[in-house]
């Protein structure tokens, strides 16, 4: 089970910071690479761009808790539902019986 774990390309664990302007107002998130994979993933699965779907979200939150009070770590979160969400479509993916997703797909 650990060598699933220890075995990780270094990059998925790499931090990136990027830039980006929220309701006209620039700001900085750091992410590490494979959050912003998934990111990047699901943005693209509702036909946006990165920058407007993390300004959607971001709304989103707004709107329904008044504030957002770590972006990070609920963009973290979100691509934690995303990618258990996509699990449950493939219950045996962890024991290796069941066909892999590539990202392209």
């Amino acid at each position: 089970m650990c060598q699933l774990f220890a075995h990780q390309p270094q990059r998925d664990y790499e931090s990136q910071t990027r830039s980006l302007r929220i309701d006209g107002h620039c700001t900085s998130i750091r992410l590490e690479m494979a959050f912003w994979d998934t990111l990047e993933e699901i943005a693209g699965k509702e036909d946006m761009s990165l920058a407007k779907f993390l300004t959607r979200l971001h709304s989103e939150v707004l709107d329904h808790c008044g504030e957002v009070h770590n972006f990070a770590s609920l963009l973290r979160c979100s691509c934690l539902i995303y990618r258990s969400k996509a699990a449950a479509v493939m219950p045996d993916f962890l024991d290796g019986t069941a066909p892999r997703l590539v990202a392209a797909e």
